[in-house]
């Protein structure tokens, strides 16, 4: 069964799973429930890296998808597809991505955002 961001009801569900924080910066795009397993697909959300609001960029796009497993959800693995938002600087002519160092620097790190970062990145980005 595959179910897309549009079921409001099923994704509040979802984010009571989930750390909080994962949905300051991304959104369910859709969900698919198998047999022995759920897949959980997020986008980050288009808003502008910190330092660059006032910089004209433009979205290019996504890095490749990193996939977190998590913990099992009723016998079932629950995996996360996350996806991270690239974008260029028409003034600078170069790619941008969100500081995810800056992000866990900013932010009281709960235990399930920590690991979801963990997983995103295979360690946590550098507190600078």
């Amino acid at each position: 069964m595959i179910m897309h961001s549009d079921n409001e009801h099923f994704n509040s569900l979802i984010k009571l799973l989930l750390p909080p924080e994962i949905f300051e910066y991304f959104e369910i795009i859709r969900v698919n429930i198998e047999e022995r397993r759920v897949e959980v697909h997020l986008d980050e959300k288009s808003i502008k890296p910190e330092g660059y609001e006032l910089v004209k960029l433009q979205s290019k796009g996504f890095h490749p998808t990193a996939i977190i497993q998590d913990f099992p959800l009723r016998d079932k693995a629950m995996y996360l597809h996350v996806r991270r938002r690239r974008w260029y600087s028409e003034s600078t002519g170069k790619l941008v991505e969100r500081d995810w160092g800056s992000v866990a620097k900013g932010t009281r790190l709960t235990k399930g955002f920590a690991t979801f970062l963990k997983g995103v990145f295979g360690q946590l980005p550098n507190k600078q």
